[in-house]
């Protein structure tokens, strides 16, 4: 799954690969996470948008979103069949701009958080889903999900799941929601290349949402694991603590 993401890219540089009509300004973020605005980009009207949604797919058929699951992610497997996702796949496909994510691995000590990003060091583009909700007051809030397939073997050491990552010369096909049908845009959801992406082991920090900083990113040593010692071992360890060289007879003092 994808449940962190980064975008610190300038406005610049991320319309330049975007390349939608719009002049947005926002700060670098290092630490989204869900129900916090996320950039999209879609097509209206024959050309390119940039759009803040709400982080968590709330379908327009839902009553009331207070009781309705948080919808980070949708399986790219099943999307275009789940009632939850069904119409956006069919209607309302974006981007969303990316410099990276992140991932945890479990491991005896816990779960340690990695940094994932381009190899290039470059943005990149999850696919996406977004959906507007409308409450009886006459109120719109657009949300949006990111998709996520199966982990190429790279990111399948960390986590069996990863963002469904889209190369720009997809981009226009995948936003063409009038001529290519979700079934098509389906096919186009693949695991990254192998060499695309690489994942460094960052600091615990990033598990607390308030922490948004470049720091984040840096690379540490992942914990090592802490071996147990067996009761036998306690034992023999205790005797020899206790026990006089060479008089076979245990020391109080």
């Amino acid at each position: 799954m994808c449940g962190r993401f980064s975008l610190t890219a300038t406005p610049e540089d991320v319309r330049a690969l975007f390349a939608y009509i719009d002049l947005p300004n926002f700060p670098p973020r290092y630490n989204i996470a869900p129900t916090q605005p996320i950039a999209t980009v879609r097509r209206e009207h024959g050309e390119r948008h940039f759009a803040l949604v709400r982080w968590g797919l709330v379908p327009s058929w839902v009553k009331d979103p207070a009781s309705f699951s948080l919808l980070i992610n949708a399986r790219a497997e099943t999307a275009a069949e789940k009632p939850s996702f069904r119409a956006a796949m069919r209607h309302h496909r974006c981007l969303i701009p990316a410099s990276g994510f992140y991932e945890w691995r479990r491991t005896p000590e816990g779960k340690q958080p990695y940094w994932i990003s381009p190899a290039d060091g470059g943005l990149m583009a999850f696919a996406g889903l977004w959906e507007t909700w409308s409450d009886p007051d006459g109120g719109d809030i657009d949300t949006g999900a990111v998709l996520t397939t199966p982990a190429n073997r790279t990111i399948g050491q960390i986590h069996h799941r990863m963002p469904a990552i889209l190369m720009p010369e997809a981009f226009d096909d995948w936003l063409d929601t009038g001529n290519v049908m979700a079934r098509d845009a389906t096919k186009m959801l693949v695991p990254a290349p192998e060499d695309y992406l690489t994942a460094v082991p960052v600091s615990a920090r990033v598990n607390k949402v308030s922490n948004d900083d470049p720091d984040l990113q840096s690379e540490v040593e992942p914990e090592k694991p802490v071996t147990q010692a067996t009761k036998s071992e306690k034992r023999k360890r205790a005797f020899a603590s206790v026990s006089k060289p060479g008089d076979g007879q245990m020391d109080l003092f």
